[in-house]
């Protein structure tokens, strides 16, 4: 089967300053893919480039290919943040309620009808593993829910995208340890049904829930490598 993500010779650049890579990896259908490496190595810019989302002065080169189709550095593709989602560090919770949080990405990327919507969120709802918890209070503000509430409610609103991978960026890195692993069993439950690649510190955290890993050290150094499925 064909990969959903392929990536070769990708660098970041600040001028002709390479900051990381060449990075090359593959993301095959279902999987979670772990991009380890020490701090400052380069993961989350990895994420941001790959959806277009560095910081001012900063660029990228290389090839990217989501789904067979070649992504054109610098060209802006309109439709690439709904088939490549990041979901950052720090849960992004807007204001308003629960139902208006899990919709919003869908609003402005879809015309569907209403009730179309809710089927969708109701669905990624439940995918990230928050249904139970939410469904008789949708109306009510997303300010109230916990810290992996939240995050489970972004995993939500991505997943309703139904995109072709999920970027997650240390999904857990601000959570108490309970949190921590609520949050890693929905991300578990993926498996073998999203493409997911995840950045963490933490170790044990990869070898739980990747199949595989991608290690970042010094701008040209990268390794693949396989954990234990």
């Amino acid at each position: 089967m064909d990969n959903v993500i392929s990536v070769r010779d990708l660098r970041v650049l600040d001028g002709k300053k390479t900051l990381v890579g060449p990075v090359t990896f593959e993301l095959a259908p279902g999987t979670t893919t772990g991009l380890c490496g020490p701090s400052g190595a380069g993961k989350s810019t990895v994420l941001r480039a790959l959806v277009d989302l560095l910081p001012h002065g900063l660029t990228r080169d290389g090839h990217l290919e989501v789904q067979g189709r070649p992504i054109r550095y610098g060209k802006g593709d309109s439709g690439l943040r709904s088939k490549v989602v990041l979901v950052p560090q720090t849960p992004v919770v807007f204001g308003g309620s629960i139902l208006d949080n899990a919709v919003f990405g869908l609003r402005h990327l879809v015309r569907a009808s209403r009730e179309d919507l809710r089927g969708r969120v109701e669905q990624a709802l439940k995918e990230a593993g928050l249904w139970k918890e939410v469904h008789n209070r949708l109306d009510t503000p997303a300010q109230s829910l916990s810290a992996g509430q939240r995050q489970r409610l972004c995993l939500a609103r991505a997943l309703a995208l139904e995109p072709a991978a999920l970027l997650l960026d240390e999904p857990t890195s601000a959570l108490d340890e309970r949190s921590r692993d609520t949050v890693e069993e929905s991300v578990a439950a993926l498996r073998g049904s999203r493409t997911v690649l995840l950045v963490s510190h933490d170790p044990a955290q990869v070898e739980r829930l990747c199949c595989r890993t991608v290690r970042l050290e010094h701008p040209e150094t990268m390794a693949l490598t396989s954990t234990a499925a």
